[in-house]
């Protein structure tokens, strides 16, 4: 299993002054770094794979979408514009080197609406992401759907939603992300979710319930790691934590509190913490 951290640990905006950060992952003794590519203008992928050489680290890139971009919209202008956004995530991912594209990438991160989804927009989610997987897939980039808690999305909260819709996609490079701080308010148990998900579990973010240190609140570690190892995931897992942010990424995060004495106390407590019980669990 590749343990890295998402760089949301310290920015939300990924431009060429982030850069620095990826020294910085590779220092904590982390193997991979998870860009996010929200703000896609300022993500320069020639910048991004030197400095990833140079520091012998790996990268995967995520992203969610927006009102302008919700391949659910009943608005086809719309879904269309969500569909070339998310074409052009996949194309700066491939030049990043990176194999693997994730996040809300199935609807509108944070819509709320009066109804519950109904199948036309579970169609066309499916039909958008079917086109956007014959995309990546001469460069080898697995898309990964990841379920988000009731209040991030109307349509996929749960590992089985997930499943269903990557059944209705029906290509071979569309997998599930996994996250725990979703799963603990979502899922009725820890090992369920990652049996279900099986092979197409191509990402994991390890949270604690509060996004504060992992292994110092309610998330049933023991048991995740239990399954991850019954199903021997070799696949990326990343500390998806906020503690060192700015002023700026206080109402996306929604932090309000601090959540580690730092954001290095978090990851060299953390790691340690997910690296004794990956050892223990044969990962």
């Amino acid at each position: 299993m590749k343990l890295g951290i998402h760089a949301m640990a310290w920015t939300s905006h990924w431009s060429d002054e982030s850069l620095p950060l990826i020294d910085r992952v590779a220092g904590l003794g982390l193997d991979f770094i998870e860009i996010p590519l929200m703000d896609i203008d300022d993500v320069h992928p020639r910048p991004v794979r030197a400095a990833l050489d140079a520091a012998g680290i790996d990268v995967v890139t995520s992203t969610v979408l927006g009102e302008a971009t919700d391949i659910t919209s009943s608005d086809a202008a719309v879904r269309a514009a969500g569909l070339e956004y998310l074409r052009r995530c996949v194309d700066v991912t491939a030049e990043i080197g990176a194999p693997l594209f994730s996040g809300v990438i199935f609807g509108m991160h944070g819509k709320r609406q009066r109804e519950r989804p109904g199948r036309e927009e579970w169609q066309w989610s499916a039909e958008c992401l079917a086109r956007l997987a014959e995309h990546p897939a001469d460069a080898g980039i697995t898309l990964g759907v990841e379920p988000v808690n009731r209040y991030e999305s109307p349509l996929i909260n749960t590992c089985q939603q997930a499943v269903e819709l990557a059944d209705m996609i029906g290509a071979p490079n569309v997998g599930i992300h996994l996250d725990t701080y979703h799963m603990n308010i979502e899922e009725k148990s820890w090992a369920e979710p990652v049996a279900l998900a099986g092979e197409r579990l191509c990402h994991f973010h390890l949270c604690e319930n509060d996004r504060g240190i992992p292994g110092t609140g309610l998330v049933g570690w023991e048991e995740l790691f239990g399954a991850l190892g019954e199903l021997r995931y070799d696949g990326y897992a990343g500390l998806e934590s906020f503690v060192d942010v700015s002023d700026d990424m206080v109402a996306g995060t929604c932090v309000w509190r601090d959540l580690a004495p730092s954001g290095d106390v978090l990851v060299a407590e953390g790691t340690a913490f997910l690296r004794r019980l990956a050892r223990e669990n044969g990962l």
